[in-house]
């Protein structure tokens, strides 16, 4: 991961930068495909011993890797592939098209411990697992956000992808797209007129600005969370909260967003 880190200074204005990768895990109310358990199930004797988080993280990209830990959030299922939030106690993977049917998927609840052997990847930043099945093993751990406000601005940021945090006292600005236009709002959609796709707004602390999102397939228009991202204005300062996913610098997936304290 270290030769990311040379794009974490970036201030990312970018209203047209994806919050996540292309929608092909995106969901289509018209089709049910079948559900195949084949698919999700890792083999019985993975070809990689079960890593520490520090066995992963020094792995190279394209490594296959075994992890065990434990589920906090699902973004989406679709096509008999899920995409999901995992994290232990030292850090935290971002599954990417996991093998999953339907049925498999509605047990990954919170919390739940699993298995999964799949290959370490890299998009645009992103560090994930690819190409990836899973089995439920026992245990079960839910993460609380960790700080992270003192890392605002700095390479050490990355040290935290994909882990549940929190940015206290962050002020909202006014809401300025790639071109340069001020908008004079405190967010735009990605899909104004039907509110289907990804809602972003960007802060700042300090003299760095981070533009942030709140992922649709994970927190869609009848979350609180989205409705509180709607209700900002410029000026107000703020604590969030969210999955520290990356996008050429820190993109955190807001799942709170709530009044600084």
């Amino acid at each position: 991961m270290k030769k990311l880190s040379n794009v974490l200074m970036a201030s990312v204005l970018v209203f047209s930068a994806a919050c996540s990768k292309p929608a092909s895990n995106t969901p289509a109310a018209s089709t049910t495909p079948e559900a195949t358990t084949e698919a999700t199930t890792a083999p019985e004797t993975p070809e990689v011993a079960v890593m520490s988080y520090a066995e992963y993280d020094a792995a190279a990209i394209d490594d296959e890797v075994v992890v065990e830990a434990y589920v906090q959030g699902k973004q989406s299922w679709w096509d008999n592939k899920a995409t999901v939030y995992l994290q232990d106690e030292d850090g935290a993977y971002f599954l990417y098209e996991l093998a999953c049917t339907e049925e498999d998927y509605a047990k990954l609840t919170e919390g739940q411990k699993i298995r999964v052997h799949g290959f370490k990847s890299e998009w645009d930043g992103e560090v994930e697992i690819v190409d990836g099945t899973f089995e439920i093993v026992d245990g079960n751990w839910v993460a609380e956000p960790v700080d992270a406000t003192e890392l605002w601005g700095t390479v050490d940021m990355i040290s935290r992808m994909n882990q549940k945090v929190v940015f206290k006292g962050v002020t909202v600005e006014e809401y300025v797209t790639k071109d340069g236009e001020h908008t004079g709002a405190a967010f735009a959609y990605k899909n104004a007129e039907e509110k289907t796709d990804d809602l972003y707004y960007q802060v700042t602390l300090g003299d760095t600005t981070y533009d942030f999102c709140v992922e649709y397939y994970l927190c869609n228009q009848d979350t609180d969370v989205y409705k509180a991202v709607e209700a900002l204005q410029p000026g107000d300062v703020v604590d969030v909260e969210g999955f520290l996913y990356w996008y050429q610098g820190p993109n955190l997936h807001t799942t709170k967003v709530t009044p600084a304290k």
